[in-house]
């Protein structure tokens, strides 16, 4: 069976430091959305250093929208699965912290206890909606939204847990000296790095903020909708990490699509050369280390 079932406490902990190595990187780091334990250990086997727990695509994979339709502690049962039969840090999108600062700071200690390594958290009302949608979007009260840092910070446990706050004035419109009034102040609440948001297709508004920021802190960013921005532009203006935040999910949805609907036009599995073998499978779900079991123990 996998060795870090054995001692968990001891990797769990392990997964802390390295989030916190990740995120203080002196080099451009990157991770890659997974939503469920499958997607986790297929991040891990392409070698990324870290997985990001995207809120959309574990509401996505559960079929419901990424409005905190999903309680917490439904996806507290997903990550248990990503974390289980993985080895790298997690970080998970724990959107608003369902709630105030006890509900916040509550998610924390349940995320440290199944060794999540950090929660991203956005300065939205809660229950949030999703930043690329059309609606418009509500924000948090900037002292409250400290406190709900300051409470989380206080109530971990293990030093090295990241939380990184999530700015969205860019996403509601209200442009740079918001933005950087609210990092400023998050800063000062103890968070461990700022994740700056913008759904732009180029990367103006992200560089404005990371020029007048001024490594203050780390610095988070998701190219979901400027992906066409070289990656040697984050690298020269210090970004430390970039989340690949939904990619999995998409791929997974637009080849699911493609299967169901060649072997429903087709009612036969011929031509059908794109799917992983039922061996593949097996290897993933690591049944090896079953049948090395029963040898020992039936």
């Amino acid at each position: 069976m996998f060795k870090f079932l054995l001692r968990p406490s001891l990797l769990f902990s392990k997964r802390t430091t390295k989030l916190k190595h990740l995120i203080q990187s002196k080099e451009l780091e990157f991770i890659m959305e997974a939503h469920n334990g499958l997607s986790a250990l297929i991040v891990q086997e392409a070698g990324f250093k870290g997985i990001w727990a995207s809120g959309l695509s574990m509401s996505a994979q559960l079929g419901v929208r990424d409005c905190n339709e999903a309680s917490w502690t439904q996806l507290l049962e997903v990550l248990e699965f990503m974390a289980e039969r993985t080895t790298i840090p997690i970080l998970m999108d724990g959107d608003t912290g369902f709630g105030n600062y006890n509900n916040a700071r509550r998610l924390v200690r349940k995320l440290e206890e199944r060794g999540i390594a950090g929660v991203c958290f956005e300065d939205k009302i809660f229950p949030k909606r999703n930043s690329l949608g059309d609606g418009a979007q509500e924000l948090a009260n900037i002292q409250e939204f400290s406190n709900k840092i300051k409470a989380c910070k206080d109530y971990q446990r293990d030093k090295d847990f990241q939380i990184v706050a999530r700015c969205e004035s860019f996403i509601a419109g209200w442009g740079l000296e918001n933005a950087l009034e609210r990092c400023e102040a998050y800063r000062k609440a103890g968070v461990d790095a700022i994740l700056i948001h913008s759904k732009k297709s180029d990367f103006t508004e992200i560089e404005q903020f990371l020029k007048a920021w001024n490594n203050r802190l780390p610095v988070v960013i998701v190219p979901t909708n400027y992906y066409k921005t070289p990656t040697d532009e984050f690298r020269k203006h210090n970004v430390s990490l970039a989340i690949w935040a939904n990619h999995n999910l998409r791929a997974c949805i637009k080849a699911m699509q493609d299967t169901s609907k060649q072997i429903f036009e087709r009612q036969n599995l011929i031509g059908l050369d794109n799917i992983a073998s039922v061996k593949e499978v097996f290897r993933l779900q690591n049944e090896q280390g079953l049948e090395e079991d029963d040898k020992k123990y039936l």
